[in-house]
């Protein structure tokens, strides 16, 4: 019913529109006395934001700047640390500062600061999201990710592809979804640790549902698929045990030192527990 809505909204003001400009500029300008002048609701303000940026960047005018940068490494391990005053546009104060610097080369660390940092495993797969997927992770055209993900529907390897929804139905039994999952090579550990470690699959629970259809989930093996379909499958059966996983778990460290009253930091993340990353 939306999308009904939406395509006579945009029928509707289109064709209104198109004959209104059409008529109007007609009139002023001579050049498109002979022209259809259409108007799209959706094409209009999109070309609206690209011209906004082209001009930003054709107007932007350039000015050089200067920066200090300090450079640690340890064995293998390469740490950069920016200046606290990040960049100044007078080369005459940077390279002042960098002399204060040399004068007394020994970084001090003055703090070291560490605070929990988790990556959410991601929700349940919906249609846009596997389209978005599609093209971003195997470079298919979202109608080439949609045609593969039907076929594979009505072959029996995944649910209808073709759903608003992204939260499990309560009455949903997705152990036995994981379990279907437990003889694949590639994530069946994975599978198995989530059955056995994690206390069976925990989704992430989204906010959207067209109460007809659950979020895309596979339903059985695919031994016997090959080229792109194995590869869709492939992206939904990860997503899958992905989202009812547990997120990842990090660390976030920040360490800042003094070299002769200038100030510098770095960040660094620690991951503690890769959890839905092993599998996605």
């Amino acid at each position: 019913a939306a999308v009904d809505v939406r395509a006579e909204m945009d029928l509707r003001t289109g064709a209104a529109f198109t004959r209104f400009q059409t008529m109007r500029l007609q009139k002023r300008f001579n050049s498109l006395s002979k022209q259809l002048i259409s108007y799209g609701s959706c094409q209009f303000p999109t070309m609206g934001f690209v011209v906004e940026r082209y001009k930003e960047i054709e107007n932007f005018i350039p000015e050089a700047f200067w920066k200090i940068k300090v450079v640690h490494e340890v064995d293998m391990a390469k740490v950069e640390f920016n200046w606290k005053r990040n960049r100044l546009f007078d080369k005459t104060a940077a390279q002042i500062y960098h002399d204060i610097c040399l004068e007394n080369p020994k970084a001090k660390v003055i703090a070291v600061k560490s605070k929990p940092k988790s990556r959410w495993r991601p929700l349940p797969l919906d249609t846009v999201e596997l389209e978005k997927l599609g093209t971003r992770k195997l470079k298919l055209s979202a109608k080439e990710t949609m045609t593969i993900a039907e076929k594979l529907y009505t072959s029996g390897f995944i649910s209808y592809p073709r759903t608003e929804t992204n939260i499990f139905p309560k009455e949903m039994n997705l152990k036995e979804l994981v379990e279907a999952q437990l003889n694949d090579s590639r994530w069946g550990n994975f599978a198995n640790k989530i059955m056995n470690e994690f206390n069976g699959p925990q989704p992430r629970v989204g906010k959207k549902s067209d109460q007809a259809h659950p979020p895309i989930h596979p339903l059985k093996p695919s031994t016997s698929l090959a080229g792109n379909e194995a590869k869709v499958y492939e992206l939904i059966a990860r997503h899958f045990l992905a989202c009812v996983s547990q997120d990842a778990v990090g660390k976030e460290t920040t360490v800042e030192i003094d070299i002769n009253g200038e100030k510098f930091s770095a960040n660094g993340l620690m991951i503690i527990h890769r959890n839905f990353l092993e599998v996605y």
